[in-house]
């Protein structure tokens, strides 16, 4: 009799590794990188089989928390919301946002609560948002064991300087800034940046003149990869649409539905029947 223990299809798994993301670059031929959020164990289970990235992302504040932005969003937060996701996940590489406030002060509080993210989380990495700014950061925590991903363009914790969430690279000089963001954060040691809200042309450019794979959400399709909000791909968050969103089912509509079908019967009286409850005692039919 064999001693040895059946393999477990799950246990064959093989979990996505930062270098397997920085290596996704399609001009040498790789695949585009499939990205989507992620904020509960529930969402990670039924995305990881088909992603190879769960971003564990701050627009978790207005989608979950029905907040105005993600200025509000809060490292506790962040962190639950990880853990969750990574109980959910076997496959896919999960980044966590690093909310507002948490690294822009110095690269040294920026180490500490980075460090702390992928201690309590036990993430591949983190990503956090800004150009030329933060290059010096994203330097300091590469070169410390934390992997970044950069994120440039549209970046929703600046929504107060830039005045709302309106795309970005209208002009010559505002593009070429973005270029030279997105330059400097691939130079400082990024292993891949999201390139949201941009002028098409624009994202291309950086795609082609950047080593790292760029993540389009409002970027362009020859990015090297795509992210999108899963409740917007979805359906379940409807209190805008932006441009740049395909929806690619309506489970807000439905959910709403069945709720409707379930409070019908429970008003009724025809839900919960016997069936759906325990130790019923049949009532014996009498004899005429």
């Amino acid at each position: 009799m064999s001693t040895h223990k059946p393999v477990d299809l799950d246990d064959a798994v093989r979990k996505l590794t930062v270098p397997d993301i920085r290596a996704r670059k399609r001009r040498d031929g790789a695949k585009p990188v499939v990205c989507l959020t992620a904020y509960t164990v529930l969402t990670a289970r039924l995305l990881d089989a088909h992603t190879d990235l769960l971003l564990v992302g701050d627009s978790l504040g207005m989608v979950l928390y029905g907040l105005d932005s993600t200025i509000a969003v809060t490292m506790d937060m962040m962190i639950a919301h990880g853990q969750a996701v990574m109980r959910g996940t076997k496959r896919s590489c999960v980044i966590v946002d690093m909310p507002f406030g948490s690294y822009q002060e110095s690269p040294q509080i920026a180490f500490r609560n980075a460090a702390r993210i992928m201690k309590e989380v036990g993430c591949a990495g983190v990503k956090i948002e800004g150009g030329v700014e933060m290059a010096e950061t994203v330097k300091f925590l590469s070169e410390r064991g934390i992997p970044v991903m950069g994120h440039v363009g549209l970046m929703p914790q600046s929504v107060n300087t830039a005045g709302g969430f309106k795309a970005q690279g209208r002009g010559d000089v505002e593009a070429q800034r973005i270029v030279v963001d997105a330059k400097a954060i691939a130079d400082a040691g990024a292993f891949a940046i999201v390139v949201e809200g941009i002028m098409e042309p624009i994202a291309r450019r950086i795609t082609d003149e950047i080593d790292i794979p760029t993540i389009g959400i409002g970027g362009s399709p020859a990015c090297d990869g795509q992210i999108l909000v899963t409740e917007d791909m979805a359906g379940l968050f409807t209190d805008f649409k932006p441009r740049f969103v395909k929806r690619y089912m309506d489970l807000g509509s439905g959910l709403a539905e069945a709720a409707r079908l379930y409070a019908d019967e429970v008003r009724s009286g025809t839900f919960p029947g016997d069936e759906h409850c325990f130790g019923v005692v049949k009532k014996t039919p009498k004899h005429r």
